[in-house]
């Protein structure tokens, strides 16, 4: 696992977060949102996904997981910030798919962490 973790497209915590992303961001399509809860979910899961996206491209890259973990506490919180906590499907795809993005991005910061050690001195 960790020889993959420095080739590119490569990471499966990686590819989770662009899932996890994605279905944030479709997610409207099969739960009832209002206007607020919609908006969170497709640009929360947007940032997600793109941040996964820039990951993949990029392994070496250690603020990619950091990130990951902001978002998805972001994503987690949405709810209560956003006032859509009354909207039970769409608060708890929040909920569920920003913890699982915050878990999958704090796993992988070990990993990058070692990535980012390994290529730090490679220009």
């Amino acid at each position: 696992m960790t020889e993959m973790s420095t080739r590119a497209w490569t990471r499966p915590h990686d590819w989770a977060e662009v899932v996890l992303g994605v279905v944030a961001v479709l997610s409207f399509l099969w739960v009832n949102t209002d206007n607020a809860a919609m908006w969170s979910l497709v640009v929360m899961g947007a940032l997600i996904a793109l941040d996964g996206l820039l990951s993949l491209a990029m392994p070496g890259l250690i603020y990619g997981e950091g990130l990951q973990v902001v978002l998805g506490a972001l994503l987690f919180i949405s709810p209560w910030v956003m006032g859509y906590t009354d909207l039970t499907a769409a608060s708890w795809s929040a909920w569920i798919l920003g913890g699982l993005t915050l878990i999958v991005g704090a796993a992988a910061l070990p990993v990058a962490n070692a990535a980012h050690g390994r290529t730090a001195g490679q220009h």
